[in-house]
């Protein structure tokens, strides 16, 4: 019964919120950077060797850019967590009942009985205060709290996934055309990964392929107007 439990606990979506946040975002940044940056060059350009050398920076600069922000952020986020947890433990220490008193009041607040509330509280606290403190006056659980590393892994593999795609449409596509190859080619990619991702996580996937389509196309409308530009004004 009880692994039957945990089963069903583990279906529900927001168990899949850290690592699906970092993977999409560096997934779907790797696409439209790398095939911005390979449709800006390829407007500029006759050539396909500064397409490749262009694209190929960018998806080397952007992983190592992305993990590395992202390791950054969440690491912030986890010292503001170590912080509040031991000024909590702090607490505990110097003035157990008050600590009581308040999470006691949380449940209350949260629908339970007076009495119930108390003896929820009391017995929580009994078992390990920290822990219930923790989970219910901070906010922070085992869903919820931040894994750098993981973060920035998750964010700078799929960011070189995603800039993979732009890349090997620079080196093996017809140098005609490049800009619509390049960009018919990462709308699919960002409509079939915006999909998936609204999918996995239970929400509406006409939303997020409506949304991922129409930001992606006025990122890569502008690179290329910029590339336009540049190659009008250099020639």
């Amino acid at each position: 019964m009880e692994h039957d439990i945990d089963h069903y606990l583990k279906k529900h979506y927001i168990h899949r919120s850290n690592w699906l946040r970092a993977s999409v975002l560096g997934a779907n940044d790797g696409i439209l950077s790398t095939a911005s940056i390979a449709i800006g060059v390829a407007a500029a350009s006759s050539t396909r060797d500064p397409i490749i050398l262009a694209t190929l920076a960018g998806l080397v600069a952007g992983a190592l850019s992305m993990a590395a922000g992202e390791y950054v952020s969440v690491s912030s986020q986890t010292d503001v967590e170590k912080a509040d947890i031991e000024r909590e433990r702090q607490e505990l220490e110097e003035m157990p009942e008050l600590e009581l008193q308040i999470l006691a009041q949380i449940y209350e607040e949260r629908g339970l009985k007076k009495e119930t509330a108390f003896q929820v509280a009391k017995e929580l606290t009994e078992h390990n205060a920290l822990e219930a403190h923790v989970r219910d006056e901070l906010g922070i659980n085992e869903m919820t709290q931040a894994k750098p590393l993981q973060a920035a892994l998750a964010s700078g593999a799929s960011f070189t996934m995603g800039g993979a795609l732009p890349l090997l449409v620079s080196i093996f596509l017809p140098l005609d055309a490049m800009e619509y190859y390049q960009y018919a080619f990462a709308l699919l990619a960002l409509v079939f990964l915006g999909a998936f991702a609204a999918r996995t996580g239970g929400s509406s996937v006409g939303k997020a392929v409506l949304r991922i389509t129409f930001w992606g196309t006025i990122a890569m409308g502008l690179s290329a107007l910029v590339g336009y530009w540049f190659g009008i004004q250099v020639s």
